[in-house]
């Protein structure tokens, strides 16, 4: 399906060229029927020889209503610019120009009107010439001219035989199944309740499916679908259609809104973009300038942030950082127009790079115009990697709402970067850019480093003091872990894998002496402040955290291999009898009540054994 749109100054016979080829006036407002000049946007259809039904949007050609134009003109495969052969090239032609190139609107048709009126041969020739010097400012010198009358039906064939032509090239829009319709017009029918019109891009639509505006967020559902007044199940991107939808009252919702399905789009207050300004301007635009953005259908007052210059000189290009002063529903790869407020004058136009930046951008930082630059024009692989620099590792659908691809674009870009190392998938199924990852290995490596340093005789650093240092959630910490070889974790410590604890020959004897004075009576061992008497807190310490010995509270320790017999005993003894209590274990290890309620009190806090009156039951962890 495919949409063109008419432009081209008030008096140059739009709308009578419309009626003609389509048989339908696109005149719907009283006012612009009695004026003879369209006002707002206008639609028809157009069934070509080849069976395709077209759309056709009239746009206002007068300069008071070129805003009115603007919001129907962004999603138009092609455009027949309208020129009067008793008039010639007027500014609204110029402006009208320079709106499509702006919009990256090439397959443009120029229509000579009104031929029936010039007798003189010497007359058509002259505004043929002019119409050939605009294109070549434009450098389209090799767009087609076809000369009609609206009035005696001459040239007419030939016009549609053309707009098949251009359009038969054309690739058809490519369904990425994320349907986006830039509302332009709002009503209500009575006994269904609001309908919504526009054109739609991006993927189908169907009866049934759920809904959202924006920016306002409601929701709802389709309950019908009208495309060329024809009722319908499903439309597909390019079309024009009318959507009656459900849930959502027409008080909800206006001109600008966009229809999409729930979380697709969001709406954004800031906006990073790429900028040309019209190299007929008077003046430069100035940073911080007051500006109108038009896109899609919506339009809002801005303040133009120019990142990389002071000013941009009529004709020069440069990067912007759009402050928005109201939220609009905008995407990667939107063109927009911008116009001065007062007195209205278009500016110029270009493309939205990131339309939800999270941040106030710094002037004048080579880094960020070079990630502006990679979002621009990096290849599909490199632009998902800039998508995943993010603080945490993402799912890929959140990507793919970022980047705005379809399924297929999204799979090449997703081969294109694992090949190219340029992104990591991690095991559930989430991706992080790899310089993302990199930078937080490093964070981590960087505070392992120096804590294995001050503190060499500790096996790590325990798991929430470094997640504490770090600021980063412990599933973020963990996933680090877990998929980085020069990270390890035992027990609750995390390291560097080739960190080892390293005694000195005088921490060794000290070390083994403490080992002995445990073996000596293995189940009523000395206190662990003996211990450190023997050979100093942090030499007792590095055994707990080697597991040479166990300790079970603040003052109590044992020797790994006898610590483990007691629990072997307490669960076996469980298992047959159902329970054990602190004598039965005093008695069977020829300890004392001390260490026996001091071990069972250990295995309470570990799940092991569960306290009952005065005996331990099975605990959930046994």
């Amino acid at each position: 399906m495919r949409v063109i749109g008419t432009a081209g100054h008030v008096d140059h016979g739009k709308s009578t060229l419309v009626e003609k080829l389509s048989g339908i006036n696109p005149d719907r407002l009283a006012e612009e029927q009695a004026r003879s000049m369209t006002i707002d946007l206008g639609f028809a259809w157009l069934d070509l020889p080849d069976g395709e039904t077209i759309g056709i949007v009239d746009v206002p050609g007068h300069r008071d209503f070129i805003e009115n134009m603007l919001a129907g003109v962004g999603g138009i495969d092609a455009a027949l610019l309208v020129i009067a052969a008793d008039e010639g090239i007027m500014p609204q032609t110029r402006e009208h120009l320079a709106i499509l190139q702006l919009l990256d609107i090439k397959n443009i048709i120029i229509v000579l009107t009104k031929v029936d009126l010039i007798d003189d041969p010497e007359w058509l020739e002259l505004v043929e010439l002019e119409i050939g010097d605009l294109l070549s400012q434009w450098k389209l010198d090799d767009l087609p001219l076809v000369a009609v009358s609206a009035h005696t039906g001459a040239g007419l064939d030939d016009l549609v035989q053309t707009l098949q032509t251009v359009l038969g090239e054309m690739p058809q829009r490519v369904n990425y199944h994320q349907p986006r319709l830039p509302i332009d017009r709002v009503f209500v029918v009575s006994g269904f309740g609001a309908v919504v019109t526009g054109t739609l891009s991006g993927g189908a639509l169907s009866v049934g499916d759920s809904i959202e505006i924006q920016p306002s967020g409601k929701t709802g559902r389709i309950r019908g679908l009208q495309s060329y007044r024809r009722k319908v199940d499903s439309v597909a991107p390019g079309s024009r259609v009318a959507v009656n939808v459900a849930g959502i009252s027409s008080g909800d919702i206006q001109r600008g809104d966009v229809l999409t399905y729930p979380g697709q789009v969001q709406p954004t207050l800031l906006a990073d973009a790429y900028f040309t300004q019209l190299s007929d301007m008077q003046r430069p635009l100035t940073h911080n300038a007051e500006v109108k953005i038009f896109c899609g259908a919506c339009e809002t007052l801005a303040n133009a942030r120019l990142l990389d210059a002071d000013s941009l000189a009529p004709g020069s290009s440069g990067w912007l950082q759009l402050r928005l002063r109201h939220p609009v529903p905008l995407s990667r790869g939107d063109r927009f127009i911008l116009r001065y407020p007062s007195p209205a004058e278009t500016i110029g136009g270009g493309l939205i790079i990131n339309a939800h930046p999270g941040r106030r951008l710094k002037r004048f930082q080579p880094q960020i115009i070079d990630e502006l630059e990679l979002r621009a024009s990096g290849t599909p692989g490199e632009r998902m990697a800039l998508a995943a620099r993010a603080d945490a590792p993402q799912r890929l659908d959140d990507l793919q709402k970022t980047l705005g691809y379809g399924d297929e674009e999204l799979s090449l870009a997703l081969d294109e970067a694992m090949r190219e190392g340029l992104i990591r998938r991690l095991g559930d199924q989430r991706y992080w850019a790899a310089e993302s990852w990199q930078q937080a290995v490093q964070s981590v490596a960087t505070e392992l480093r120096i804590y294995h340093k001050q503190h060499p005789l500790r096996l790590g650093m325990l798991r929430p003091q470094l997640q504490s240092r770090l600021k980063v959630k412990l599933g973020l910490l963990d996933t680090l872990i877990e998929n980085e070889d020069q990270l390890t974790q035992e027990s609750n410590f995390v390291r560097l894998r080739d960190h080892v604890i390293r005694f000195s020959p005088e921490q060794s004897d000290g070390a083994g002496r403490v080992m002995q004075a445990l073996l000596a009576d293995p189940y009523s061992p000395p206190g662990i402040a003996e211990l450190n008497k023997i050979a100093g807190e942090n030499v007792v310490r590095a055994l707990g955290d080697l597991r040479r010995l166990v300790r079970v509270n603040d003052s109590i320790a044992f020797a790994a291999d006898n610590y483990d017999r007691l629990v072997s005993e307490i669960r076996r003894h469980i298992r047959e009898s159902d329970e054990i209590d602190a004598k039965t274990l005093r008695d069977k290890f020829g300890t004392s009540r001390k260490y026996a309620i001091a071990v069972l009190e250990h295995l309470d806090s570990l799940g092991v054994t569960q306290r009952v009156g005065d005996v331990r039951k099975r605990g959930r962890n046994l």
